[in-house]
Order: structure tokens, then sequence, then C-alpha cells
């Protein structure tokens, strides 16, 4: 009687597993007690690149699934611009895709394309935002916000880059962004604006922050009302929302109070002066309370004086690691920072860098130096 013992079976069953062709290995890997796999589906995404293994892990499900048209999904991606490799990301970034019945997925198309007729930087959008181009349970408040931006004449581009940027606005109810669009002009018309740039202005704070639709219109009321009761005119409201990128929908009435009580009395400043402070650095309002404590006593232990920050506030947009850094780029070159202004440590790491080339070239050699090389064209 031939005996095959467990461990010559293991070997036999693996070198057999290294013969087989992928379909056949994908049946075996499939467990008895889960459902068994589509194998035209495994095979259509296996011929279309995508790891196998990648999608059997995170959402094994969606390859027991029938009907799936992998295939078909893919001709549509093709069709619209996809090369091999963005059909590949997609389907494994998004496998539900597969799911998708084909008709469903070119009405979406067209939809879409009704905003964005550009077939490559549609192609973009869907790379990007899979799940919301594929998400079909929501096409019709897809259409209906389509149509309401439209209804606001704002332009085709805005409204793509709103699809592009935050999908999920699109995914929502209308009477949602209805109601904040609405408290969006109630603000602009308190703020002292009019209905003739009304859409300009609304254009630009989706630009700006295309998140700003999915803010409650409440949060605009409490924050635009507590900066009211600090004092803070009209113009400068709107000064402030547009620094913030339409931001100040985020931030709550109880942190910007105490943001606002502890730069007043870390710098000793009067409420006009820390308006002005607040108007010169916005971020103020929107740095949690820790940050700014750790910011400011950061300043201070390098040797920067309280008025020097209250000159320049902005200063406190920097990590205490990026002051340091700016300090000592700039004593290398001969300026003391704690004698003169802090502006020229402040502000975004390309107006330091234009302040610092500045100062290098003060350190260079004459052009007509008598021992420097000329220099052709």
């Amino acid at each position: 009687m031939l005996r095959v013992t467990t461990a010559s079976l293991c070997t036999y069953c693996q070198r057999m597993r290294l013969l087989r062709p992928p379909s056949a290995s994908a049946s075996t890997l499939t467990s008895p007690n889960k459902r068994l796999e589509n194998q035209h589906t495994v095979d259509s995404l296996y011929e279309l690149s995508v790891d196998i293994r990648k999608v059997r892990k995170f959402k094994g499900w969606i390859l027991s699934e029938s009907p799936a048209y992998a295939s078909e999904t893919a001709e549509l991606l093709r069709d619209m611009g996809a090369d091999a490799a963005v059909i590949t990301r997609i389907l494994e970034t998004h496998p539900e895709a597969v799911l998708c019945r084909p008709e469903d997925v070119a009405a979406q198309r067209d939809l879409w394309m009704s905003v964005c007729p550009n077939k490559q930087k549609l192609m973009m959008i869907i790379e990007k935002f899979p799940s919301s181009f594929f998400t079909l349970t929501h096409h019709r408040n897809q259409r209906a916000n389509i149509f309401y931006f439209q209804s606001l004449r704002l332009s085709r581009r805005i409204i793509g880059e709103l699809m592009a940027s935050a999908p999920q606005s699109f995914c929502r109810p209308v009477e949602q962004n209805q109601e904040v669009i609405h408290t969006l002009r109630e603000t602009y018309l308190d703020l002292g604006g009019d209905e003739v740039n009304l859409r300009l202005w609304l254009q630009k704070l989706l630009s700006l922050n295309p998140y700003i639709l999915l803010q409650p219109a409440e949060a605009w009321r409490d924050s635009l009302g507590f900066l009211r009761e600090q004092g803070f005119t009209t113009e400068e409201l709107l000064s402030l929302i547009s620094s913030l990128r339409a931001s100040i929908a985020e931030l709550r009435p109880e942190a910007m109070q105490l943001a606002l009580t502890f730069i007043e009395s870390a710098l000793a400043c009067s409420m006009d002066e820390l308006k002005q402070i607040v108007i010169r650095c916005p971020a103020i309002l929107y740095y949690s309370l820790p940050i700014l404590v750790g910011r400011f006593q950061g300043l201070m232990d390098v040797g920067v004086s309280v008025e020097q920050v209250k000159e320049s506030p902005n200063v406190l947009e920097l990590s205490t690691q990026m002051v340091l850094y700016r300090i000592h780029k700039l004593a290398s070159y001969g300026y003391d920072v704690f004698s003169g202004s802090l502006d020229v440590i402040a502000g975004t790491k390309t107006d330091f860098e234009m302040r610092y080339c500045k100062l290098d070239l003060r350190q260079r050699r004459p052009l007509f130096s008598p021992v420097a090389p000329l220099m052709s064209d």
C-alpha cells in the first residue's frame, strides 16, 4: 500500500501551485468558509495587471460578487483617455468600480463631462477621486448639485475644481449646499457687499477653500458673530475671510477666545492693537493655545523681545526650529536679528530665500573686481 506522508504531500501541493496558472491558484486560495470567487473577475483583473493579492486582502468580498464588469469598466476608462497604468491604479484603489453597470458608468461620465469636457483633466479627477466617480448611488444628488451651481452662474472651471477637490459636496442633498450658499450670501451682504459682485465673491471663496460647503451654516454664523463682538469692522471681516481662505467657518468661538486672550496678555496690547495684530497675522485665530504658547515661549527663549513680536506678529506662524534655523542663517551673513525687525525671518520659505539671497549678494565681490574672472553672456 502506498503511503504518502504529510510532508511529501505539502511539497507536492507547493510544486503544483507553482505550475498552475494564476486563475487556478486564485481559486485554491479561497477559504472554504468564504464565498467562492468569481473566476471571470479574477482573470479580468489579472489581465489588467491589478494586484489581486491586494484586492483579496483589503476588499476580498468584491471578487465574490456577480455580475462584475472589470473589462467593460476598463474599456470605458480607456475611451476617456486612460492608459493601462492609470486603469490599474484606479481599479486597485477602488475595485468596487467593477461592480458598476456599464450603462450607469456611461451616464456618470456624461454628467461629469457636462462640467469638465476636457477628457484629460476629467481622468485626473477620476484617478484622484475614484470613489466619488464610481459611487453611483449619489448620481441624483450630483446631478441636482451641478444644476444648482450652474444656476448660480458659477463658471464651469470653478464647478470642475469643486468636483476635483471636494467631491463630497456633490454627493450630499442639494438642500444642504443651498443652505450654506444662502448663509454666505447673507454674510456678504451684511458685510457691505452688493448683489452685483456676489457671484465673483462666491467664486473666489470656493476656489480658495472648496471644503467650505461641507461646513454647517451655523458655524459661519457663530464664528462671524464672535468676531463682530470683538469689534472687527465689516471691511476687516471681509479681509479676514479672504486671508484665512474662508476657513473662518472651521473655527470655534471658544478656541478663538483663548487665543486672543493669550496674545493680549503675552504682548501686553490694547484691544485696538490686538485687532491689528490679528489682521496682520490671521493665523493666530486658528492656532491652538498650546501651539501659540509654545511658539511664543520659544521666541522668548532665543532672545527675541516682546516688542519685536508685537511689530512682526506673523513670526508666530513659524515653528521654533524654523525660527532658530533662519536666525543662524542670517547671522552667518552678519545680520543681527535681535536688534532689527523680525520681518526678515517671517513669511514663507520663498520670501525668506529672497531676503537671504539679497544678503548673500552683498557679501560677494563686485562684478568688475580686477581679481575676478570676466563673465561672458
